[in-house]
């Protein structure tokens, strides 16, 4: 089976009726609608206070952001000053989401519509998931499933952060006020040094469509860690197979280290993707995946190169998020 010619190995698709239709029948729609609204609202009144901050010359999260958020309910038409951020943040998780859900369509893999989840968070949002309802039976399947999902989300992210920082500004010093200082992916400064020669990150203000595809390039950079059942384990188990477990046990202590030296927050993702994500889905299939795969597997690790960063969030001296 190995010998197998790679552009001429079977890529198992079956009949819709291959699979128990029962929940997709049932879809709740209603409930993805009002999930989505909700976090529409979460991430708008969020952003509506990053547009003040950032038209006001103060950091993004600074002293008084409760009180400011009372202040957004006495004059609702100041949330709308948070559409751009919501609007770009939502298009980024949709594209990842639906990445992932049109590539199970086209495998006939049964999967929810996205499910988003509205949180009072800094960023409005816990993100947002789909429910695969029935098997993935090939390693090429499992493979673009996984790997649809960060492409489709980079694709609008790029623009995104080109148009906000296009619009961001000079502020010396700004990212050092304030109560949290975000670190600044590989990607966000090559466009700061394109668009801003000379400048230090740390004097740049984002405005807040760069901040949403900051978001979105952080998501990308989590989901495309090689651990159990994130994006990059899935891209993982396709190459690795077997492997999978033990890699993904070396990953995760990994993040232990991460934690004592750059930022605490991955010792809180080193928890739970030990309890959680660990596990995966067998998959009994030995036909190579093939070069153009491996092309995609290259181009994904650039991907996470590009928007990872050790220290995405770092709390400064004498700061307290009230």
């Amino acid at each position: 089976m190995s010998s197998q010619d790679p552009a001429t190995a079977p890529e198992f698709s079956f009949p819709p009726s291959a699979f128990p239709r029962a929940a997709a029948d049932s879809e709740r729609y209603w409930l993805h609608g009002l999930l989505l609204a909700l976090t529409f609202f979460t991430t708008t009144v969020m952003g509506a206070r990053l547009a003040h901050n950032f038209a006001s010359n103060v950091p993004p999260l600074a002293d008084g952001d409760i009180a400011a958020f009372a202040r957004l309910f006495r004059d609702p038409a100041r949330l709308a000053e948070g559409l751009p951020f919501s609007l770009t943040l939502l298009a980024i998780l949709m594209a990842h989401e639906m990445g992932h859900y049109l590539a199970c369509i086209y495998y006939r893999v049964d999967a929810s519509l996205p499910y988003f989840l509205p949180a009072p968070t800094l960023i409005g949002t816990l993100g947002a998931f789909i429910r695969i309802r029935s098997a993935i039976h090939t390693r090429r399947q499992l493979f673009d499933i996984g790997v649809a999902g960060p492409l489709a989300g980079f694709v609008f992210l790029v623009p995104a952060l080109l148009i906000g920082i296009a619009y961001s500004k000079v502020i010396p010093g700004v990212n050092a006020q304030g109560d949290l200082a975000f670190g600044a992916p590989l990607l966000e400064r090559a466009v700061h040094g394109a668009l801003f020669p000379g400048v230090a990150a740390s004097d740049i203000y984002l405005h807040p469509i760069g901040r949403a595809a900051w978001v979105g390039m952080l998501a990308t950079a989590l989901n495309l860690l090689p651990i159990g059942q994130l994006d990059g384990g899935h891209l993982l188990y396709s190459f690795a197979g077997a492997k999978h477990k033990l890699l993904t046990n070396l990953f995760i202590v990994a993040l232990v280290p991460m934690g004592y030296f750059f930022s605490w927050s991955w010792w809180a993702w080193a928890i739970l993707l030990w309890l959680f994500a660990r596990r995966h889905p067998r998959i009994y299939d030995t036909y190579p995946l093939g070069g153009g795969r491996v092309v995609l597997a290259l181009l994904s690790v650039l991907i996470f190169v590009l928007c990872f960063t050790a220290t995405p969030m770092q709390l400064l001296p004498g700061g307290a998020l009230d």
